[in-house]
């Protein structure tokens, strides 16, 4: 690793705290390869953050197969990066959380992939072969192109399960050695 620890930033909506505590699972993860970590909500973005970073994974729950309302706002409001090529070239990723098994996760997934080959970013996925279905496994919904976790109608302090926290420590120490591995 370089004397300059790398950068990323880890953006994200939870309007109920569970995508917040997969961010933050996460951001165990790429600490764990060293790299410094910038948390934040989209409804408080540090822009001038987001442009330093050295890469961008993005977050949100999966509401009726899509996005939410306020990480759709967040990816408008970016239109002025987008024009400058202010991202371009950065590392990207992302996850999705929600309530069902599948509830159409992948397709928020693929909308965040697209945003991101919008800035011309360079997209991660998740190449971790899943370990089974149950709640202690790992990438137990078979997701490769980013981080999908499920949580129940419960209170956040019980939900996402191990697994799935577990998988998201994998994804953030992941995307933090990947990271390192830039130049």
């Amino acid at each position: 690793m370089s004397l300059t620890a790398k950068s990323l930033a880890v953006v994200y909506h939870s309007p109920y705290g569970h995508t917040a505590k997969v961010a933050q699972y996460i951001t165990q993860g790429a600490e764990k390869a060293g790299v410094q970590v910038h948390l934040m909500n989209v409804e408080q973005v540090d822009w001038d953050v987001l442009d330093a970073a050295d890469a961008i994974i993005f977050g949100c729950p999966t509401y009726m197969g899509s996005l939410s309302a306020a990480m759709k706002l967040f990816m408008e409001q970016s239109s002025k990066r987008w024009l400058a090529r202010t991202w371009q070239g950065k590392l990207a990723a992302g996850f999705t959380n929600g309530g069902g098994l599948s509830g159409d996760k992948l397709a928020v997934l693929q909308q965040i992939n697209l945003f991101a080959m919008q800035h011309g970013m360079l997209w991660s996925g998740l190449p971790l072969m899943p370990t089974g279905r149950s709640t202690t496994d790992l990438n137990r919904m078979s997701s490769f192109l980013g981080l999908m976790t499920q949580s129940d109608n419960a209170p956040v302090e019980v939900t996402p399960p191990e697994g799935d926290l577990t998988t998201a420590v994998w994804f953030g120490e992941y995307i933090g050695l990947l990271l390192n591995k830039i130049n």
